[in-house]
């Protein structure tokens, strides 16, 4: 058996020698590559950096000077609140006039769960600027019950059937899916179950209430002799 002779390769001396530095006063390639790339970056995005410079300018200037007083009549009360017109309806009462049984769910007006009555309609107050409604009577869960002739604690009547019909869990969809009930009842809908579920399907429940839900529309409408209250 002829044996095999390990030949050991090394590299050449060149490639072993440290690099030396370049001469005071003199650039290296790496240097030179460094700096032209820097260069070339701040040369690209300057552009963005003044438009965004731009932005935060205007921005910051709407922020100092365009609230002014806009009056709402929520609950049968006038508030006036200083606000930017770029408000919606759904910050404003929560945020600034301290009504939050209106909840903020989605803000794309997808969930249903800031639904408010204004002029009696049901309306997705996330997708509404409060400064339009100046003039127009709203009503939010708060108000639900005295908007009835109700006082003190007296309930809605379909406040009280969603508690009979177990027609909510965890309560965050709650007020919307109350406000909603309340507006479908003085709605053209038809009578049947379907057409509740139908009525009702721009508000969701995650925790899939909805039988409870239907039930208690339907039992409030039998309670009113097919009229909304």
């Amino acid at each position: 058996m002829v044996g095999r002779t390990c030949v050991r390769r090394t590299r050449p001396a060149s490639r072993n020698r440290p690099v030396s530095p370049a001469p005071p006063g003199e650039w290296s390639r790496r240097d030179f590559v460094a700096i032209t790339l820097a260069g070339v970056l701040a040369v690209a995005l300057e552009p963005t950096f003044a438009r965004a410079e731009t932005i935060a300018r205007a921005a910051s200037a709407a922020s100092r000077g365009d609230a002014r007083p806009v009056t709402l009549t929520v609950n049968r009360r006038d508030i006036t609140l200083m606000l930017e017109p770029r408000v919606t309806l759904l910050d404003a009462l929560r945020e600034y006039a301290g009504l939050t049984g209106s909840k903020k769910g989605c803000d794309h007006g997808q969930c249903g769960a800031c639904t408010v009555h204004v002029d009696g309609r049901r309306v997705l107050s996330c997708l509404t600027f409060a400064v339009m409604q100046q003039g127009k009577a709203i009503t939010t869960v708060e108000g639900l019950a005295a908007a009835t002739g109700a006082t003190g604690d007296t309930l809605h009547p379909m406040q009280q059937a969603f508690i009979e019909h177990d027609g909510f869990q965890c309560g965050y969809c709650t007020s919307g899916q109350l406000m909603s009930a309340t507006a479908v009842l003085n709605e053209p809908w038809g009578p049947g179950d379907d057409d509740v579920r139908e009525a009702m399907s721009g508000n969701i429940c995650r925790c899939g209430a909805y039988p409870g839900i239907v039930a208690a529309v339907q039992d409030v409408r039998r309670r009113s002799g097919g009229q909304g209250r």
